[in-house]
């Protein structure tokens, strides 16, 4: 139920993994969390830049100015040290524009099987941008290092987490609750820093 009195924070994504991590990683800050679906955005921003912060950028400004609301937006991607950073910013697009999450594993576990343990490293990368009416755009960036694994394994969170292992642990992502994750992950160390400038903007308006 939202407040009419309370600030709105648009959550500029339509990936229901990343809405549900963002709700808990935002829970204490005093806003409405409104959807893009709740704001009637019908038409995505195409995601056209060429690197994981413009396109972060271009999503927050483009939604703030469509919808006229503070807004975050991200963009995330696996960078793998082996395939020269790929896939990067093409993360969500690495099999094809509409393939799954385990199309996208698979791809990636086949391209990376005459990969000798030791130069399996990886990392994922998030920013964050928030934009809003006479708001500058600022991006708080997060990364979590780890290695490609040999299979998927795991049915917790979405994405690559089923053949990511972080550094320093056995247990792949995939089998992290959302706490746990959340603690340790890209997008956690982002929104942390996120919500630090999200409780300026909303107390300056307040």
């Amino acid at each position: 139920m939202h407040s009419p009195t309370r600030p709105k924070l648009l959550l500029a994504t339509n990936n229901q993994g990343k809405l549900r991590e963002y709700r808990t990683l935002l829970a204490s800050l005093p806003v409405d969390i409104i959807t893009l679906q709740e704001a009637g955005v019908t038409t995505p921003v195409e995601e056209t830049a060429t690197t994981i912060p413009d396109n972060a950028i271009l999503k927050a400004t483009e939604y703030s100015r469509l919808t006229g609301s503070l807004t975050l937006a991200d963009d995330s991607g696996l960078e793998v040290d082996a395939l020269n950073g790929e896939p990067g910013v093409k993360s969500a697009r690495y099999a094809g524009e509409h393939a799954s999450d385990i199309e996208r594993n698979e791809l990636l576990l086949k391209n990376m099987a005459s990969v000798p343990e030791g130069k399996r490293q990886a990392r994922f990368r998030c920013v964050i941008a928030i934009a809003g009416p006479g708001v500058p755009v600022q991006t708080a960036e997060g990364t979590c290092e780890g290695r490609i694994a040999r299979e998927s394994v795991g049915r917790t969170g979405f994405g690559y987490d089923p053949i990511f292992i972080v550094d320093g642990m056995s247990r792949h992502m995939a089998e992290m609750t959302m706490e746990e994750k959340n603690a340790i992950s890209h997008r956690g160390k982002a929104a942390a820093k996120a919500l630090r400038i999200l409780e300026r903007i909303v107390g300056a308006k307040g």
